[in-house]
């Protein structure tokens, strides 16, 4: 269970960084709306998760996945670039996550 509560973490995280681009320093309240309640419901779901997970581990995974999510919505929405440097760095953090999984973590 404790993954499906980060993998809904790591959606409304996702949808913070997008939300808080539109928001224009909050200057745009409909935005600003979408950015606060994602946030508030996407800490939620990490608390959820954390009871299980080790804080500094489920942590790591949670940002990871959203970093690389908000990455690949920048390439596929906004036509953002994806480098090779990028796409390595990509495969860096999938790495690193595994490792924490593999270490028995979670």
């Amino acid at each position: 269970m404790q993954w499906l509560y980060l993998a809904i973490a790591d959606i409304f995280e996702i949808t913070v960084a997008i939300a808080a681009g539109k928001a224009e320093g909050f200057k745009n309240r409909p935005w600003t709306v979408v950015t606060l309640l994602s946030g508030a419901i996407g800490t939620y779901f990490l608390s959820k998760a954390l009871l299980t997970f080790d804080v500094g581990v489920g942590y790591a995974i949670w940002t990871s996945i959203a970093g690389i999510g908000i990455t690949l919505l920048g390439v596929l929405l906004f036509n953002q670039r994806l480098d090779w440097r990028k796409a390595l760095g990509i495969l860096v953090i999938i790495a690193g996550v595994v490792g924490l999984q593999l270490s028995g973590a979670a």
